[in-house]
């Protein structure tokens, strides 16, 4: 099975692009870049999104390795607005656990 990171490979190698030169367009080290690559580190959709457009593919195609067909009734756009709301939700959680976490001492 293809992991996102596979397909993030695939996608770059095929824009004959090395890891040092797909880090540097996404403003990254290269070690962070690689460990994207090789599923050493989770993917935020903000991160996710912005790989997606650097390398020009779709979305779908980095999540599935399927691209969504041009008749498909899924709104690409509504998709997107619904991942990136549900990004903000989980990042202020996230903040909610570390204030919890500050007033317990730990």
């Amino acid at each position: 099975m293809n992991s996102i990171g596979d397909r993030i490979k695939k996608s770059r190698v095929a824009l004959g692009l090395s890891q040092a030169e797909a880090a540097k367009q996404l403003n990254i080290s290269t070690p962070a870049f690689c460990k994207i690559e090789t599923g050493q580190t989770d993917l935020n959709i903000s991160r996710l999104l912005q790989i997606a457009k650097t390398f020009k593919v779709p979305v779908m195609m980095l999540l599935t390795g399927e691209t969504v067909d041009q008749g498909s009734s899924v709104d690409s756009n509504e998709l997107r607005e619904q991942l990136t709301a549900k990004d903000e939700e989980i990042n202020k959680l996230r903040k909610k656990v570390i204030d919890l976490y500050d007033k317990l001492g730990m």
